[in-house]
This record gives C-alpha cells, sequence and structure tokens, in this order.
C-alpha cells in the first residue's frame, strides 16, 4: 500500500519545513546590511 502525502502528520511536517525554509531565507536576506538600510528607509519614508 503506498503511502498517502495528505495524511495529517505529513501535512505537518511539511507546513513546518515551509515555515523553516522562509525564515531562513528572511534572516538570510537581513545579513545583506544594504538591504536592511534599504527597508528601514521604506519605512521611514511613510511618515
Amino acid at each position: 500500500m503506498k503511502p498517502s502525502l495528505s495524511t495529517p502528520r505529513r501535512q505537518r511536517a511539511l507546513l513546518w519545513v515551509a515555515v523553516a525554509v522562509a525564515l531562513t531565507a528572511v534572516f538570510a536576506a537581513y545579513l545583506n546590511p544594504h538591504l536592511a538600510v534599504e527597508l528601514a528607509n521604506q519605512v521611514w519614508s511613510c511618515f
């Protein structure tokens, strides 16, 4: 019998993997200081 990808345990595991990948991408983006300064300038320009 073939295991299904729709089991709750696998869905939860895939969700956690997706969250971990997204957080890793965000943290990696902030390692670039120019990006952090640019984002701060964009937020500051709203006020």
